[in-house]
């Protein structure tokens, strides 16, 4: 009998390519958006879902704010959010995101949530507080919401569609093969009737969603992706490069080129998308503002155009 030990075969992550590499963030603008979330008690997703943009986004003030707590009632296998049960909703929350972004100067605001599927609303309530307290404290600034799906939960995404968000999110995430590895409490039709509802309840609101590519997916399937979204009335969407957050999440597949990103870009237009983000480090909030000044300047046009034929 041989005293040799066998060897446990290591998890490791497949080294980033050059496209993906950023600069570690360092600007006095930076830290001065970290204290502000700090000192208003605020969460955000830049932070808890790890992403590689923060750097850049809150060196420009752009912090995308996640209300209802830091721990998620799901456990997707993408997701860096911590999972748990979560502790009560902060009452103080919505007027404490109404001050950061008057502090911050926004112009546009996203904002987004962990899953509660422990509240009877799944949170929506409280969603439409956040909604008022931005209105108040900045009449001005336009709102992007990115909603979890309310799942089983009836009348959840008409409350929040009805407080008037500029822009409704929801995102895929991925193609619906894989939705039982990667997001197994959700369900790839309940999210797109989601976005589908949205414009039954206000046509005039943009809606928006947003993929991962190196997951496994193939490309006919990404494609039937974009023609369901286009079937449900969705205007914006977003394609980036899935990154995995640690060891104990889905294992990156393919690092897809930044090529590939420009193709499935041109193919999206050609499919009528108002707007379009692909790119390895596109995220849903990344550019969000400027990417809505566009949406509503290719909308104005189109407008135009049809009023003249």
């Amino acid at each position: 009998m041989s005293n040799v030990e066998p060897i446990m075969e290591r998890k490791v992550r497949t080294p980033k390519p050059d496209w993906l590499r950023v600069k570690a963030p360092t600007s006095p603008t930076y830290n001065y958006t970290r204290r502000l979330m700090r000192d208003l008690n605020l969460n955000t997703v830049c932070e808890e879902a790890a992403c590689p943009n923060i750097g850049e986004c809150w060196s420009q003030k752009h912090a995308t704010m996640m209300i209802l707590g830091d721990i998620c009632t799901r456990a997707c296998a993408f997701c860096n959010v911590r999972t748990g049960s979560p502790s009560a909703v902060d009452p103080a929350e919505p007027a404490n995101v109404g001050e950061a972004v008057k502090h911050l100067g926004l112009r546009h605001v996203v904002i987004t949530s962990v899953d509660r599927d422990d509240l009877a609303d799944g949170g929506a309530g409280h969603w439409v507080e956040v909604i008022k307290a931005i209105r108040s404290a900045t009449p001005d600034t336009t709102i992007e919401v990115l909603t979890p799906d309310f799942r089983k939960k009836l009348g959840c995404v008409d409350l929040v569609a009805a407080s008037n968000p500029d822009v409704y999110n929801h995102n895929l995430e991925t193609v619906p093969r894989l939705y039982r590895k990667i997001r197994p409490s959700a369900r790839y039709y309940t999210s797109l009737r989601l976005l589908e509802r949205v414009k039954e309840i206000d046509h005039s609101v943009f809606t928006k969603s947003g993929i991962m590519l190196g997951l496994g997916e193939e490309k006919e399937e990404v494609l039937q992706v974009m023609d369901d979204l286009r079937a449900a009335n969705v205007d914006f969407i977003t394609i980036g490069q899935y990154l995995q957050p640690t060891l104990r999440h889905a294992s990156v597949e393919r690092f897809v080129p930044p090529a590939e990103f420009e193709e499935f870009g041109r193919i999206a237009r050609v499919k009528g998308f108002l707007m379009v983000s692909s790119s390895p480090l596109t995220r849903s909030s990344y550019h969000a503002d400027s990417d809505f000044e566009r949406l509503r300047e290719v909308r104005s046009s189109k407008s135009i155009k049809k009023s003249k034929k």
